[in-house]
């Protein structure tokens, strides 16, 4: 019994074995692969071992050198891993402006570190290849590989240079500073809340509301970010292209496109006259108030970037905003034909420049205004050459109006009007001083000397030059009466319209008196070469009423009636086209000829009129009654509807047209 058991469980166990040799048969059968797999790998492994395979002499050595370039090189992974970290808390700089700049700046501190030990990790890298492969402690293959990784970080360190190593991440963190530079300075930058029909003068209390200090003090804090990444260029650009465009809308509601007029577009100074007063109203606003305001907020926003810095900023705020086109309109009227008016208002531009000077000085004096400069001095030089041209030719032109002939009415010529009037406001408050400095500096550049008496004598010279051609005008007219009359209403107006005025004073009350005693003297002329005539054609000779020649009487009345009713008429309707200016002198001469005629006349019809008035062509000899014969010569000698015309001389520089304007009109008037 004890045997068989045992063949059993020999036989059991030997089944047992064959089971299990056949499972390892096919382990052993399925492992072959692997095997030849990890026998192909088998030399890779080697090599990558290889240096573990050193002598341990060689890996002692080497081991400290390892250590010391490992170490950096893991330092700079760290910071860079930790720079990515900080791309959450550069989303949004406007919800916490100070915490996003302290961020930026831990920022900026890491990707230093990273550009200052990038190449030193490197370096140090690279040194231990050399040694591992100079002391052949790993295999050639190895080394390869060493290097061709070394070789890319080198070449991915040059080309992150631009990018600062952070993948990007600090340029768009700029980019979302600057955006949010710009939003600070639109949302804080506000027009003046003007409108076209307010006046300056109210607006002129009314200052630029300026940046709340709180928001400077914003600007300040991204300018210091963004300059020490050289972006101030950038900023300059954005700050000039905000405030400017605010001052521009400032400005629009004074309507400015005049200043764009070109020199084709007007004919003369006259059709762009009101613009000059507009303009120098609108500059004085814009540099006392727009500008002034610009050039403090430059200053305070910019302060701690130096003078030239925010000075170069506000040069261009002005340029954009419209300074240019201030001083481009100045040059534009400088261009424009040359006529007496136009010295006028080149003097108003003058003067506006002038009263602005210290303004402009401090202003626009620095070397970024350097255009608004040049553009300044040229205007000033065209004002002044080109009043100086003006006022010195003045007597030559109306010298060259000698050959024009005199007004067909026999009233004051345009010519006489313009100049008494023109003359005493050039001798008046507001252009003697601006005249006299801008001659003055015309001849400093000349190296000649001014005294204030040339301007004196040039003027007097005018108003001689006038009286000349008044001698010459009145002996044009074929009929002496109306060339009496053109005297007796020029010397008037020259003794009426310059008595108390300054220029008056300079001629002379002597000259004034002259003047008087000739109106007198050709009132008289022209009195008897005229209207004088008639009363003696009423004669009473041979007038016998109680003698029985009654109707030979009736007869002589009726002839001398229609002699005189003819030749009233004839001079009535010669006389009644000729004009005396002014209301004073043209009663006086009515009543002069009423007062010679008709009493005459009323005389004359009381005793002889009943001869005529029962004739059946009564009509035709009894015309007028007292009455109606006065006021037929009270109604002679009234101005025409008033004309416009040019003041051009017959022999013309071509730099006189167009003189006369609304305000200096042919005739004076008065209700």
């Amino acid at each position: 019994m004890d045997s068989v058991e045992k063949l059993i469980a020999a036989k059991n166990s030997l089944k047992f074995s064959l089971e299990k040799t056949k499972v390892l048969g096919d382990s052993i059968e399925k492992s072959g692969p692997r095997l030849e797999e990890i026998s192909q790998r088998l030399p890779y492994l080697e090599a990558a071992v290889r240096p573990i395979r050193a002598q341990e002499e060689s890996l002692d050595a080497v081991g400290g050198h390892i250590n010391q370039a490992v170490v950096p090189a893991a330092a700079v992974l760290r910071v860079f891993d930790a720079i990515h970290g900080l791309e959450k808390s550069l989303s949004d700089p406007q919800s916490d402006l100070s915490g996003y700049l302290s961020v930026l700046k831990r920022l900026e501190e890491a990707l230093r570190f990273l550009g200052d030990n990038c190449e030193m990790a490197i370096q140090w890298l690279d040194d231990i290849v050399e040694y591992l492969e100079d002391y052949k402690i790993a295999d050639g293959r190895y080394i390869s590989n060493l290097k061709k990784a070394l070789k890319y970080l080198r070449e991915l360190q040059k080309n992150e240079e631009k990018g600062r190593l952070d993948g990007g991440l600090l340029e768009a963190a700029l980019d979302r500073l600057e955006k949010e530079f710009r939003r600070l300075l639109m949302e804080n930058s506000v027009p003046l809340p003007m409108s076209s029909q307010s006046s300056l003068e109210e607006q002129a209390c009314i200052a630029p509301s300026q940046l709340p200090v709180p928001v400077i003090t914003k600007l300040q804090a991204i300018f210091e970010r963004l300059i020490a990444n050289d972006r101030l260029e950038k900023c300059i650009s954005i700050y000039v292209e905000v405030r400017s465009s605010n001052v521009r809308a400032s400005l629009q509601a004074l309507k400015l496109d005049y200043l764009e007029i070109t020199i084709s577009e007007f004919n003369n100074v006259q059709s762009i006259e009101g613009y000059i007063a507009k303009w120098s109203r609108h500059l004085e606003f814009a540099v006392k108030h727009l500008f002034e305001a610009e050039y403090k907020l430059c200053n305070d926003v910019f302060e701690r970037m130096g003078l030239d810095v925010w000075r170069d900023c506000f040069a261009k705020i002005a340029a954009q905003a419209g300074m240019l086109a201030f001083l481009q309109f100045g040059k534009t009227v400088t261009e424009s034909k040359k006529d007496p008016i136009k010295l006028l208002k080149l003097l108003d531009i003058f003067a506006s420049l002038n009263k602005l000077r210290l303004d402009f000085n401090r202003l626009f004096g620095g070397a970024a205004c350097a255009e608004i400069q040049n553009l300044t001095r040229d205007l000033i030089k065209r004002v002044i050459e080109g009043s100086c041209e003006i006022f010195w030719e003045l007597s030559v032109q109306v010298e060259l109006q000698r050959d024009s002939p005199p007004p067909t009415d026999g009233s004051v010529p345009r010519l006489v009007s313009f100049i008494t009037d023109y003359c005493n406001r050039l001798l008046g408050d507001d252009y003697k001083p601006i005249l006299t400095q801008a001659l003055a500096i015309e001849r400093s550049w000349k190296h000649e000397k001014f005294q204030e008496r040339l301007l004196v004598d040039e003027l007097l010279k005018l108003i001689k030059s006038i009286e000349v051609n008044l001698e010459t005008w009145s002996k044009a007219y074929s009929d002496p009466s109306l060339s009496h009359l053109f005297l007796m209403n020029n010397h008037w107006h020259l003794f009426k319209h310059l008595k108390g005025t300054k220029l008056g004073g300079l001629l002379g009350d002597f000259w004034l008196k002259e003047h008087e005693q000739d109106k007198e003297s050709f009132s008289t002329a022209y009195f008897r070469e005229s209207w004088q005539k008639l009363p003696a054609l009423l004669s009473r000779e041979g007038l016998i009423l109680f003698s029985g020649g009654r109707a030979t009487a009736r007869d002589l009345v009726k002839k001398r009636l229609k002699a005189f009713n003819e030749a009233f008429d004839d001079m009535y309707k010669k006389h009644s086209n000729w004009v005396i200016s002014d209301k004073d002198l043209r009663e006086k001469t009515c009543q002069i000829i009423v007062q010679a005629i008709v009493p005459v006349y009323r005389s004359y019809m009381q005793n002889y009129g009943p001869l005529v008035e029962q004739d059946a062509s009564a009509s035709k000899y009894a015309k007028f009654t007292a009455q109606s014969l006065e006021q037929t010569l009270m109604s002679l000698f009234q101005p025409k509807p008033l004309r416009y015309g040019s003041f051009k001389a017959g022999r013309s520089s071509g730099k006189f047209n167009n003189v006369v304007t609304d305000q200096y009109q042919a005739a004076v008037t008065s209700a």
